[in-house]
C-alpha cells in the first residue's frame, strides 16, 4: 500500500486507518533505522552506525548521558536533520530530509519551542489546519486532542500564560491532533510537578501510538516502556528489557547513569542496626 504524502484529498481518519492496516497486514516495523550516522560542523560522530527496528505499539525508552545523541537521533527521524550516512524509514517509506511526515510527531523538550500561536486552540489547530482538513474536522480534532491530555478548559487561554505542566500537555495535544502513528517524546517530564508528571505517565501508558521516549527520568521509563536503549557517544550500548539494563550497576555507571531508586533494595531505618 502506498502511503499518501499529501492530505488534501482525505481525512485523518482515513489515513490513520490506512497506516494501522498497513502495519497489521505486513507485520513490518513502524520504524527502521539502518547504519545511521550524523555529524555537526566541528563535531563529528554525534550518531555512529545506529540500527534498530521498532514494532507497532512498542514503547521504547532512550536513556544516556547529556550529549549522547538522543535529541539528534529524534531530529533525524523527524526529517529535520539529514544523516551523513544510513537510512531511516517510517511505515515502509524512506524519511527524506525536509519531508512533511504527519505520521511522525515530535514533542520538543522545551514547550516554548513548540507553542507560538495567540491561543491554545490555535496552537493545537495549526497542524491539522495545514493538512487540508475542513473547519469542522479541525475543530473536532482539537477538542479530541485537548480532551486526551486533560486540557480542554485551556483552549481559549494564551499559551504564554500557562504553567510548565499545562504547556507540556498543550504541546503534546498539538502533536496528537495530527494523529501520528509514531510519537517521539524528548524529555517529556522535565520541569513537571508531581501531579503533572503523574498525568503524563498515565497518558503515555494509555497511548495507542508507537512511542520513543528520551528521558533522564528513569522511573518514568520503567513505568511506561517495555524496552530501553542505552545510548552513549552516539552508539547503542544496550537494547532490551528496562529492568535488566537499568538494574545493571556496572553498565549504568560506565555510561553516566545511576540505577533507578525503585530497583535498589532498601532497608527501613530500624532495620539498619541489624545488618
Amino acid at each position: 500500500m502506498e502511503l499518501m504524502s499529501s492530505y488534501n484529498d482525505s481525512t485523518m481518519d482515513r489515513v490513520s486507518t490506512d497506516i494501522a492496516t498497513w502495519a497489521e497486514q505486513t507485520g513490518a516495523p513502524v520504524l527502521t533505522v539502518s547504519g545511521l550516522c550524523f555529524s555537526y560542523p566541528g563535531r563529528a560522530n554525534v550518531l555512529q552506525d545506529l540500527s534498530l527496528d521498532v514494532m507497532p505499539g512498542e514503547r521504547v525508552g532512550i536513556i544516556g548521558p547529556n550529549g549522547a545523541g538522543k535529541t539528534t537521533f529524534f531530529l533525524t527521524i523527524s526529517a529535520v536533520l539529514k544523516p551523513s550516512a544510513g537510512d531511516i524509514s517510517v511505515l515502509g517509506k524512506p524519511v527524506l530530509n525536509g519531508d512533511f511526515r504527519p505520521e511522525v510527531g515530535l514533542v520538543f523538550q522545551n514547550p516554548d519551542d513548540q507553542l507560538f500561536c495567540p491561543s491554545v486552540r490555535d496552537d493545537v489547530a495549526f497542524g491539522p489546519g495545514n493538512m487540508g482538513l475542513s473547519k469542522d474536522e479541525v475543530e473536532a480534532t482539537v477538542t479530541e486532542a485537548l480532551s486526551a491530555v486533560g486540557g480542554l478548559e485551556l483552549a481559549d487561554r494564551p499559551a504564554h500564560h500557562l504553567s510548565e505542566g499545562e504547556k507540556r500537555m498543550v504541546s503534546i495535544a498539538g502533536v496528537l491532533a495530527m494523529r501520528p502513528r509514531l510519537v517521539l517524546y524528548d524529555e517529556p517530564s522535565a520541569n513537571l510537578d508531581i501531579r503533572s508528571r503523574r498525568r503524563l505517565i498515565r497518558l503515555l501508558q494509555a497511548s495507542k501510538e508507537t512511542l520513543l521516549i528520551a528521558s533522564h527520568d528513569l522511573e518514568l521509563v520503567l513505568e511506561v516502556c517495555g524496552r530501553v536503549l542505552l545510548i552513549d557517544e552516539g552508539r547503542i550500548i544496550a537494547d532490551g528489557n528496562p529492568i535488566e539494563i537499568m538494574g545493571d550497576d556496572r553498565l549504568m555507571e560506565a555510561h553516566g547513569q545511576e540505577k533507578p531508586h525503585s530497583l535498589v533494595p532498601h532497608l527501613m531505618p530500624h532495620q539498619k542496626h541489624f545488618r
